[in-house]
């Protein structure tokens, strides 16, 4: 079978696994939702770059020496039902790249990336990604159990905060903006000056 190195070559209408993703060899940026191929938004600005760069620092710091790491992207994470143990390449159908994924356990982790949810994942809105991240990613994370979720708006200068509840489901919990001081769920202890997160040299 010829290595896939095109779009073109693929039918978008089939399903497909992270075996299947693994193999290709394509120029874009895609992930999978539920087998289903996603094209990823076209490089990001440099105001989510300059975020996300102000946010790992900021997270690696924090973990340094700690059980749990960051890892920014491009990282695979494979996801599934919480319910599930540890699948193997044929038997998972969704794969996202989230822009910052927070790792407590070790054993989620191989060569190609994390293989479950993350406990905490951090997604920076950008024009072209903004439905994908508040309302499709929004669900699977609910779904695979990701404990503590971050919507950052770059525009606003804002953060919402969604951890799962006593059902599994997202409850909003904070709402943080401006010079606010945001708080992890998970981490309490951790304290973030949304002032050095929105630190950028994007001109407006």
């Amino acid at each position: 079978m010829s290595t896939i190195t095109q779009l073109s070559q693929l039918d978008l209408t089939q399903n497909y696994s992270y075996a299947d993703y693994i193999s290709w060899r394509l120029n874009e940026a895609v992930e999978l939702i539920k087998g289903k191929i996603m094209l990823m938004s076209p490089a990001p600005s440099v105001r989510h770059q300059d975020i996300s760069a102000n946010l790992t620092t900021l997270l690696h710091n924090y973990f340094k020496g700690k059980k749990c790491r960051v890892y920014p992207a491009p990282f695979d994470v494979r996801l599934y039902d919480r319910k599930k143990s540890i699948l193997s390449s044929q038997e998972i159908f969704t794969v996202v790249q989230p822009d910052l994924s927070v790792i407590c356990n070790p054993a989620f982790l191989d060569q190609q990336g994390c293989n479950g949810a993350p406990d905490w994942v951090i997604e920076i809105l950008s024009k072209g990604n903004a439905k994908r991240e508040m309302q499709i990613n929004y669900q699977l994370y609910q779904e695979s159990g990701v404990r503590e979720y971050w919507l950052v708006y770059p525009d606003m200068l804002a953060i919402h905060q969604f951890v799962l509840d006593e059902n599994n489901t997202y409850q909003l919990k904070n709402m943080y903006a401006d010079d606010d001081m945001a708080s992890s769920h998970l981490f309490p202890e951790l304290e973030i000056d949304l002032t050095e997160v929105f630190e950028t040299w994007a001109k407006d």
